[in-house]
């Protein structure tokens, strides 16, 4: 990262002699360079800048490590040993793939970057309880944070695609696969935890006309209160909306338009005025009314407040009962559970998949229990292959919203040590890992022999992994 300097314009603010202002700053950097053997570097506000190490001709400053080291620390990520030798030597590595970016002109698409910048923010908000608190922790201005984690972003995914440039031909064969599983000694066989297949036939219970009446009511007396003045749309949101953001005085972050959902999207990326308050919009989550806050490029930030009708119990009845007499029909060999899922079943992501419950984690059918819905695991667990539960009663996740479902356990995996047959896929995945991880290692080790490295005295007494220190 090329570290920016303010040279004279204390509200940091550039001169408009653009051209002066970068040659200052390059002349600046080159300065820090010649005399790093001084330990420091100043800015023109009398601010140290210790430089810890230098490769080729990109200085790795303390106040870096320090930085990262603190994230490191918040988000709880392990540092295998001493940090101050871990980090920078990291930090190094990281040089070397962003300057073999640049020669393969490796570019990383904005809108990437900013979805994972918004997404870290929200998280930083989420935990630590407020935008002030966020800026309080990291001793710095939002803004100047932002700044710093989109560089740091967009050094994270180039690196990722000189890596992916690296190993793009790593392929797997069956011989590969079955040589490499033979060479593993067996006390290192990974264990495979317990695996099951699960196809699942929900009915998602009537909503009375009534009760989204009046959940409209309370939206529209909202959107007039805040319209006209009388309350505030982040007060009400905290009072009001049933979304987890509501916290946040319903302010979600920025997103692009693939990470929201379609209905709420087509609506806030229509609004222009941040005073006024959207129509009522209708999303399978339920109805929101929405607030603009700010459009920066193709993403948006927008607050809202979520009302869910409620389910009464009149109707979950209903739905098991129906649910009840589809599960007998099935028994009698009418039809198929697998038929009845592609008719009945109301779950969008099952139903054109012959009811066969699909895992988002590693988008297979099958599932170890912890990643089931937890109504549904408690079942299976004590199904038989081949068995069709009773009907119950489980949460939507995406609604929060209740529903009526039935599953029928096809496949159950137990527990074991990987098996050439049985975990091919995963024995596959751990051996294209392997061969990538061999051919990055490689290509690290060759690139700094070639590449000029001084490390401070102070920051050399480390038992670095690659031989930085060159005799």
């Amino acid at each position: 990262m090329q570290r920016k300097y303010n040279l004279g314009n204390h509200a940091g603010v550039p001169y408009n002699q653009e051209n002066i202002t970068s040659m200052r700053t390059k002349l600046f950097t080159i300065i820090c360079l010649a005399i790093f053997s001084g330990l420091a570097c100043f800015s023109q506000n009398n601010v140290a800048e210790e430089v810890v190490w230098v490769v080729g001709d990109e200085p790795i400053f303390k106040s870096d490590v320090e930085e990262h080291y603190l994230q490191s620390q918040y988000e709880r990520t392990p540092i295998a040993g001493n940090p101050y030798c871990v980090i920078p030597e990291q930090m190094a590595i990281n040089k070397l793939f962003l300057h073999q970016a640049k020669i393969d002109t490796v570019e990383v698409a904005n809108s990437a970057v900013m979805q994972s910048v918004d997404a870290r923010i929200n998280y930083f908000i989420a935990n630590l309880g407020s935008k002030e608190k966020v800026e309080e922790y990291f001793r710095k201005p939002m803004p100047e944070l932002r700044e710093q984690l989109i560089n740091t972003v967009r050094e994270q995914y180039t690196i990722q695609q000189v890596q992916n440039n690296l190993t793009k031909d790593v392929k797997a064969t069956p011989a590969d696969v079955r040589k490499y599983f033979n060479t593993l000694p067996q006390d290192s066989l990974p264990f495979i935890p317990r695996q099951v297949q699960v196809e699942i036939i929900t009915i998602n219970p009537v909503i009375p006309q009534q009760e989204i009446d009046e959940v409209k009511a309370r939206l529209r007396d909202y959107s007039q209160k805040v319209n006209s003045g009388e309350s505030d749309f982040s007060t009400l949101a905290i009072l009001y909306s049933e979304d987890g953001s509501s916290t946040y005085g319903g302010e979600i972050g920025f997103k692009g338009r693939a990470e929201l959902l379609p209905e709420y999207a087509n609506v806030a990326f229509n609004l222009s005025d941040p005073k006024k308050v959207s129509k009522i919009v209708e999303t399978e989550a339920g109805y929101h009314i929405i607030q603009l806050i700010e459009k920066r490029g193709d993403r948006i930030n927008t607050r809202h407040i979520l009302l869910r009708p409620k389910v009464n119990e009149k109707d979950v009845n209903e739905a098991i009962t129906k649910l009840d007499s589809l599960r007998v029909d099935v028994i009698n060999k009418k039809y198929t559970f697998e038929e009845a899922a592609m008719y009945i079943s109301q779950d969008k992501d099952s139903r054109n998949n012959n009811g066969m419950m699909l895992n988002e984690k590693n988008h297979t059918n099958l599932f170890e229990m912890a990643d089931l819905p937890p109504e549904v695991a408690k079942l299976v667990d004590n199904m038989q292959v081949g068995d069709m539960s009773q009907p119950f009663v489980m949460m939507n996740a995406m609604t929060n919203r209740k529903q009526v479902a039935i599953v029928k356990l096809v496949k159950r995996i137990e527990g074991h040590k990987a098996d050439l047959a049985e975990d091919y896929q995963i024995l596959k995945g751990m051996y294209e890992n392997k061969k990538k991880a061999d051919i990055i290692e490689k290509w690290i080790d060759e690139k700094q022999k070639k590449t000029h490295v001084y490390i401070e005295d102070g920051w050399r007494n480390c038992e670095f992994k690659y031989n930085w220190l060159k005799q």
